[in-house]
């Protein structure tokens, strides 16, 4: 009898213990939870104002210029700039914007990039953009562009944590794209009345000024917008400014795919792009662009492309 009663108060004592143990674990999980949520919650789009630039600390001379470049590197580095954009022509606002935001990205880097095989810095990042957004030549590391465009980007990422996830920072791909139309992305293109801004010619001299889309003065062909999975994200993402009703998948798809089927400048680096392998399959170059125009392009040719039913 004293033997059971020892088996039983044995068995009482693991259940208790098991018991206290499992309330532990679900106290730490939900403490773990609220820290999430709570994170989240500190993840706030808050960048810091320019106006709150100390202008006695050094730093600021290069912050201000730094925003200069960014939203002027065309007029400011004509001879780097081998179009007609800026910085601020895919991001706008400074880079302020939150649906094409810079904030936060210098804490993403160093970074290993596949498309070109190696890590990069946040130098070799603009330096990237350099060549293939604004078709031209990188920028000296050294020079105080170099040096301002970081501190300004470092600036406007302050209160971001190195390697965060930043929820803002790949909302502009479209992970599945319907298969496009470009005779309809034609007719959306002045029914959304892009051409105000982009021109009939997509030279950007509208009524209202924008970035050129095709033609000599805009992005080649080697530049992520060149992407259908991309510059259709964008363009949902992002256009027309101001609309009441985002576009639908498809129409952004068919915009994008008109904008991609018009001449651009060539990227010389295709073939030594993805040197371990993962070359995206919807990448738009020269010969595509061609087939897109005669209307013989096979567009399962890209795999996250849904077919038309």
């Amino acid at each position: 009898m004293l033997r059971s009663k020892s088996i039983y108060f044995l068995i009482l004592i693991f259940l208790i213990l098991t018991v206290a143990c499992s309330d532990n674990e679900n106290a730490k999980k939900q403490s773990n939870t609220s820290q999430k949520e709570a994170a989240n919650k500190e993840l706030a789009y808050n960048p810091p104002s320019m106006d709150d630039l100390d202008p006695d600390d050094p730093l600021t001379e290069y912050i201000t210029y730094g925003q200069e470049v960014f939203n002027e590197t065309n007029t400011i580095l004509p001879d780097n700039v081998g179009n007609e954009l800026s910085c601020m022509s895919c991001h706008a606002d400074g880079g302020l914007s939150k649906a094409s935001s810079m904030v936060g990205v210098t804490t993403q880097f160093p970074q290993y990039r596949p498309r070109e095989g190696v890590v990069f810095t946040i130098e070799d990042r603009i330096n990237g953009c350099m060549v293939r957004s604004m078709n031209g030549e990188k920028l000296d590391p050294e020079s105080k562009e170099m040096r301002a465009m970081v501190s300004y980007l470092t600036y406007i990422s302050e209160g971001i944590e190195v390697g965060e996830e930043i929820p803002w920072r790949m909302q502009n791909t479209m992970k599945e794209i319907p298969e496009p139309s470009v005779s309809s992305g034609e007719a959306l293109y002045e029914e959304k009345n892009c051409l105000s801004c982009h021109a009939t010619d997509g030279s950007g001299t509208g009524t209202n000024t924008g970035p050129a889309l095709w033609g000599e003065n805009s992005f080649n062909d080697g530049a992520g917008m060149s992407r259908m999975s991309k510059i259709a994200g964008y363009i949902q993402n992002n256009m027309p400014p101001g609309a009441a009703e985002p576009l639908t998948d498809q129409e952004a798809a068919d915009i994008a795919a008109f904008i991609l089927s018009h001449e651009r400048p060539e990227w010389k680096g295709h073939d030594t792009d993805w040197p371990n392998g993962g070359r995206p399959t919807d990448i738009i170059t020269k010969d595509r662009r061609e087939k897109i125009r005669e209307g013989t392009f096979d567009w399962s040719e890209i795999d996250n492309i849904i077919p038309a039913k």
